[in-house]
């Protein structure tokens, strides 16, 4: 790190100081021997891989009995003010096209809100329904974060207050060299990338939010990620399960659409419920059928949890005890060469690290994993063009909109794929919800659909 140290000036110096000691030296140990091969990880072993139960979503009298007990625990736990949201924020838009903040990006297919903004009016919904203010914590990283806190400032929070909006940085670790050498970026600068969203845990602890939530009578945390506008992150069956199930950090899962999809895994891992990354399930049991020709492994990890406040204590107090593992990345890292001259690779030269918040699972006590139909939850843009890309996503809100109406005794003309000919929004102000959507329509005298209507 310092090879450049005295050609450096006393600014320089201090910044490259700086960096340096934010960087957890046993904890970078610790991940670069996992990652450089020289420490075995939980994830390295698929011996015993069996499929994980899960609740399913209702189909007869007793499971709708069930979901309907559910929906009243949970309720009640959102009327105490004992939740509260919790989104992962800390990517940029780059894949998209878009320089900002990923959370910045305009998604709804008519009015081109934000996703910051939909969540946003998500919250405000529930407050109004369950008659209690909702705190609303944003784990932002380095790269974007007075980025993101400037667009909330510049949008006056989108209505909430400025005491239930908080913002935390998430931690950075080290890109590393495949010899373990920590990489420069500049002869000044340490190369850093956020350490994954498994660093929700030590984030929350390290910068007094797990205070803050329990003074504010906070008990669970709602965990969802900034890039997948239909997540439904205060539905209250799911979070009366996780009550129900005594349930210290409790998932939403779908059937997987394919056995290619790029999504993790639930799975039973030598006994213990796990997830296992698309990309480490071996191809014959990620194309394993049952006899009805379901794929065996189908329960899709949506990255939504629901995480109880003492259970993240536990793990991000307890660093030393509680480790969840690291996974590495081989990547593209600009550096500097022996002359400190700056280098674009063109092809891997560093490693990445990070951990990842669903390796914290087998750590839980009883944890539940709970289905939700994806046409309502799940949609996340990822990329550009193709594959869970800005026009998919779109197309998804219009088909999850279209459905309501059809369903709510609407006319309305579809394709196919169930996506309408016209484009227009339900807002969830208007309603966060289908049951919620059908009642309003009803109120309406002469209902109808036109192009472009916002129903807010």
């Amino acid at each position: 790190m310092f090879n450049f140290w005295d050609r450096l000036s006393q600014e320089e110096r201090k910044h490259l100081l700086k960096q340096a000691c934010q960087i957890d030296l046993t904890r970078l140990k610790d991940a670069s021997r996992e990652a450089l091969g020289q420490a075995g990880s939980v994830n390295d072993s698929d011996a015993d891989l069996e499929p994980a139960p899960w609740i399913p979503l209702p189909s007869g009298v007793d499971s709708t009995r069930l979901w309907e007990e559910a929906e009243g625990i949970g309720e009640e736990l959102l009327n105490a003010g004992k939740i509260a949201a919790f989104t992962v924020a800390g990517g940029q838009g780059t894949r998209l096209g878009f320089n900002g903040p990923k959370g910045a990006f305009p998604i709804t297919p008519v009015s081109q809100k934000s996703l910051f903004q939909l969540f946003a009016e998500k919250i405000k919904a529930a407050q109004m329904r369950f008659e209690k203010p909702i705190m609303w914590f944003l784990m932002t990283s380095e790269i974007n974060d007075e980025a993101t806190k400037k667009f909330f400032i510049d949008n006056d929070n989108f209505g909430l207050s400025s005491s239930r909006v908080r913002f935390l940085r998430q931690g950075m670790m080290p890109a590393i060299c495949p010899t373990g050498e920590i990489i420069l970026e500049r002869p000044d600068r340490i190369s850093m990338n956020p350490d994954g969203h498994g660093g929700f845990f030590r984030a929350v602890v390290d910068n007094g939010v797990a205070e803050e939530m329990r003074n504010a009578g906070i008990e669970t945390i709602s965990y969802f990620q900034v890039d997948n506008p239909l997540a439904p992150f205060l539905e209250p069956a799911f979070l009366g399960f996780h009550s129900m199930s005594g349930s210290e950090m409790s998932s939403r899962a779908a059937h997987k659409k394919g056995p290619d999809e790029k999504v993790g895994v639930f799975c039973k891992r030598n006994g213990n419920l796990s997830v296992i990354e698309y990309s480490d399930l071996p191809d014959n049991l990620a194309r394993l059928r049952s006899e009805d020709g379901d794929l065996v492994f189908n329960a899709g990890n949506l990255a939504m949890h629901a995480i109880d406040l003492a259970f993240v204590e536990r793990i991000g107090k307890n660093k030393g005890i509680y480790k969840l593992p690291y996974h590495s990345a081989k990547k593209k890292v600009p550096t500097v060469d022996a002359q400190g001259c700056q280098v674009t690779p063109k092809k891997p030269n560093g490693i990445k690290l990070e951990t990842f918040v669903f390796d914290a699972i087998p750590l839980a006590k009883s944890p539940c994993i709970v289905e939700v139909c994806r046409a309502d939850a799940f949609s996340p843009v990822k990329n550009a063009e193709g594959d869970d890309s800005i026009a998919t996503c779109r197309s998804d809100q219009l088909r999850k909109y279209a459905r309501w109406v059809k369903e709510a005794g609407g006319e309305l003309t579809i394709d196919e794929t169930g996506e309408p000919n016209i484009s227009f929004e339900i807002t969830p102000q208007f309603a966060d919800n289908q049951d919620e959507f059908t009642r309003r329509w009803r109120d309406i005298s002469n209902p109808c659909i036109e192009d472009g209507l916002i129903l807010d």
